[in-house]
């Protein structure tokens, strides 16, 4: 194995291992720590306008090709890990099929427009990043957290209390069958055809596929050592080498070094593009002088060689571009438990019904939720109360709202403004996640056990963090009057408590309608 190969291995195992451990990590320190994976993947550093990576990323791409695609992206990394385990089947599986153009820009043109017109829903489930977050999130966290219930079982069992069980649950039945059917298309592409998916439908892939024509460096086939023996072609996941042209499609190669590797005349190196050029018009001008001998079949190789290093095509400028303007616009457009308090009986709340969805402090509003959010669920991940969870909405499939049936958002916690990497939700400080009013409380008369039930209850009044609730008397005239809550909407923030801990089943007399847009009280 070349050292370049073990060096791209081992960089892609650390990256996959971190971005998996942010979305089934409930600690919280996975963040602190690993919390700038998800800020140098390429969409959501163009949603949060973080230029200092997206240039960083296309200075890479310009100097060594779609290196990110299979060191930076966990998901290409995941085709990779899954692709190997095929190979295992069976050896050479591969071969060389030319680019499907028409589909692979019809989807990133679909993806731009998706973009461009606030449908984050189709542009989240083509985007590459929040494709493995959704697989993360709904599939390997169930799978760690029961790992984690066993090894609690255990130890407690022998007396120790290391570990600590944790409920299991689907937060979202939509997403998780997005999340399904993703990882059953992508294993079924990957271990059949290794990186098919990220060269005809990945719309990050066909932009970095654009720029990597260019690529300083890049794998380079010597003409004068191939055999054309077709190893390295039947070993290429991205199904990118031509060996009877000898020549590589470098807008599909993600530089995986397979190539390089199992070729046994040491024909494919990684080195400059350009000396390669220089070699083959040198080649090619020998090659029209023996034709002009009548050395006909000397000259066949360096024109082979000319076609493997030749300069990209007009087209491929203005497709690039194109798709960049584009992306560029989209971008700026875009930017406690259960109590019953002794009165009833706990049985499962339901979910009221709202006018306005809830979304998290920090989100500023429903618009810039919807323009930059690409449903990757790392908030909903990060989330330690159970609040946030994917919207199953048509138009606001996987974005993040809030519920509180198992939990309340609590003033002190920010966690998932930590942790978005796209800016649809803005990173906010304590103080200011107490003065920010994402909805308010609205009481619900019929549903207050004071009056359903005849009984003394306080739940709401007593847990509200801002005081925005007070016990006024039914009847103002009867002293001994029962007590029935009054909100004032201008101390409100829309945390939740009121909603979770009222003892009011199966709805609570509380619920939070949301506001479109936040602001500060």
């Amino acid at each position: 194995m070349s050292v370049l190969k073990r060096v791209r291995l081992v960089l892609a195992i650390l990256v996959i291992l971190a971005a998996t451990l942010l979305f089934v990590d409930v600690s919280g320190a996975a963040h602190l720590w690993l919390g700038w994976i998800a800020k140098i993947q390429l969409l959501p550093a163009i949603l949060a306008l973080n230029f200092v990576v997206v240039v960083a990323l296309v200075i890479l791409t310009l100097l060594l090709g779609r290196v990110y695609c299979s060191v930076i992206c966990p998901l290409g990394i995941l085709q990779d890990v899954i692709a190997r385990f095929g190979k295992m089947s069976r050896k050479n599986r591969y071969s060389y099929s030319p680019e499907r153009k028409v589909l692979r820009y019809a989807v990133f043109v679909l993806f731009i427009a998706a973009l461009v017109g606030g449908v984050s829903s189709v542009a989240g489930i083509l985007a590459p990043y929040s494709s493995f977050g959704r697989i993360a999130s709904n599939l390997f966290a169930p799978v760690y957290a029961w790992g984690n219930n066993l090894l609690a079982y255990v130890s407690e069992r022998v007396g120790s209390y290391a570990f600590y069980p944790r409920e299991v649950w689907i937060k979202g039945v939509g997403t998780f069958v997005v999340a399904v059917v993703t990882l059953v298309v992508l294993a079924v592409l990957a271990w059949r055809n290794g990186r098919t998916y990220c060269n005809t439908i990945c719309p990050v892939g066909t932009l970095l596929g654009l720029l990597s024509r260019w690529s300083v460096f890049a794998p380079v086939i010597d003409i004068e050592k191939c055999i054309s023996c077709k190893i390295c072609s039947r070993n290429c996941k991205s199904a990118c080498i031509d060996i009877a042209n000898h020549r590589i499609d470098y807008s599909r190669c993600v530089v995986c070094m397979d190539c390089i590797d199992v070729c046994p005349k040491d024909a494919v190196s990684f080195r400059l593009r350009s000396k390669a050029k220089a070699a083959a018009v040198a080649k090619k001008e020998a090659g029209n002088a023996a034709a002009k001998g009548g050395a006909k079949a000397a000259g066949a190789k360096p024109a082979a060689a000319d076609v493997a290093a030749k300069a990209p095509d007009a087209l491929s400028r203005k497709g690039f571009i194109t798709g960049a303007g584009l992306l560029a616009v989209s971008a700026v457009r875009a930017q406690e438990m259960k109590v019953d308090g002794g009165f009833a009986e706990i049985i499962a709340k339901k979910v009221p019904k709202r006018e306005t969805r809830i979304v998290p402090a920090g989100a500023q509003s429903l618009h810039n939720v919807a323009a930059h959010c690409t449903g990757c669920q790392l908030c909903v991940a990060a989330c330690p109360n159970g609040v946030l969870r994917p919207s199953g909405g048509l138009v606001t499939l996987l974005q993040p709202e809030m519920g509180f049936e198992r939990g309340y958002c609590r003033p002190e916690c920010v966690a998932c403004s930590e942790v978005c990497p796209t800016g649809a939700i803005v990173k906010i400080t304590v103080p200011e996640k107490s003065s920010i009013q994402v909805g308010h409380a609205v009481w619900i008369r019929d549903n207050c056990i004071v009056l359903r039930d005849d009984q003394d209850c306080d739940n709401c009044a007593r847990h509200c963090p801002t005081e925005a609730i007070t016990m006024v008397p039914l009847d103002p005239g009867n002293r001994h009057s029962r007590k029935i809550p009054a909100v004032n909407v201008e101390r409100c923030i829309g945390c939740g408590a009121c909603e979770n801990l009222c003892p009011s089943r199966p709805f609570s007399a509380m619920y939070v309608e949301g506001h479109q847009n936040h602001r500060t009280i």
